[in-house]
């Protein structure tokens, strides 16, 4: 009898040995941080510059790997893919990201911009949305640019059927534009911004509040399991994005060598980036239900989804630390 028991206690503690192992692996910190930089968002280039993450995690021995996203699109593939952490995008396309499967949660508002228009070359004949019919128009799918343009189409009563779409990465369609191989772009700044000052290009539609916020999001996955950390990068996030609008010269220095173009182009993306906003919340909401619902009525977004719902379940505020 005694034998039984100790064959019970010790299967009982080889039990637990493994639970309490598998815990600790679950509750381990990351060796490394995986984050996005982007040219469209400024504060993660002084992130990056000043190693405001790196100062904060040195202590801990986690490491902070760079990953660059050219657009909106890239990053939601890099977070679902699981090759990011964090990533920046504007907040339709995250919403078109959580609707179509992918699991992030967006905690932190990096800039209020305009950076998209709808841009055609002087010569194209093209002044207003409804001379797109039958047109051709460079865009790269499941960015805020994308959004923009069917939203601008369906005002005018037209749809993505009425006009071609050619799907290009933002500074492929930029060169479309110039060489004459599609009649306009739906642009995003800086490359918008020196398409128009080195180029000659032309803004033709702009409607600033159809613009969405750009946002920071953090895979679910990651959250859930490291909800501390995702404080502190937020929080050195604050670091950055309050020091961008403290030395606005030198921002546009550091966005001028991340983005390798000319002072006078990133002086005019920065006129149109506002960045006196970080904590997500109320605004940000009732922006991206309104463009998930206008989306829907393009026929872009299913009828049976619930944007309000979708939307409550993207946007979580939670992480910010208070007084941020």
């Amino acid at each position: 009898m005694p034998l039984l028991i100790n064959r019970r206690l010790t299967l009982g503690a080889l039990v637990a040995g493994s639970l309490l192992a598998g815990l600790g692996t679950a509750l381990a910190a990351p060796a490394e941080i995986r984050v996005d930089w982007a040219t469209y968002n400024p504060v993660s280039i002084v992130l990056k510059d000043k190693k405001f993450l790196e100062e904060e995690f040195a202590k801990d021995g986690i490491a902070v790997r760079w990953v660059q996203s050219a657009g909106s699109n890239k990053a939601l593939e890099f977070l679902n893919a699981g090759s990011l952490d964090f990533g920046s995008t504007a907040g339709a396309a995250a919403l078109i990201g959580r609707i179509n499967g992918n699991p992030i949660k967006s905690i932190y508002v990096y800039s209020r911009p305009e950076w998209t228009a709808l841009v055609t070359r002087k010569d194209s004949g093209i002044a207003k949305v409804a001379d797109l019919k039958g047109k051709s128009v460079a865009v790269t799918r499941g960015t805020d640019p994308h959004i923009f343009l069917i939203r601008a189409l369906a005002a005018e009563g037209l749809t993505d059927k009425d006009v071609r779409f050619v799907l290009l990465q933002h500074a492929d369609g930029r060169l479309a534009l110039t060489r004459g191989d599609v009649d306009a772009w739906a642009g995003l700044d800086p490359i918008m911004a020196s398409a128009e000052i080195e180029d000659g290009a032309v803004l033709f539609y702009r409607n600033a509040a159809a613009n969405s916020w750009g946002v920071l999001n953090v895979r679910e996955a990651f959250a859930q399991e490291n909800p501390e950390i995702v404080r502190r990068v937020l929080a050195a996030y604050e670091k950055a994005r309050l020091w961008s609008i403290e030395h606005p010269k030198e921002l546009a220095a550091l966005l001028e060598g991340a983005a390798r173009l000319p002072a006078p182009v990133i002086a005019r993306q920065l006129e149109r980036t506002e960045l006196t906003h970080g904590p997500i919340g109320a605004a940000q909401k009732a922006t991206l239900v309104e463009a998930g619902k206008a989306l829907q009525q393009a026929g872009v977004v299913a009828k049976e989804v619930d944007v309000p719902g979708t939307v409550e379940v993207l946007i979580d505020p939670g992480y910010l630390k208070p007084g941020l």
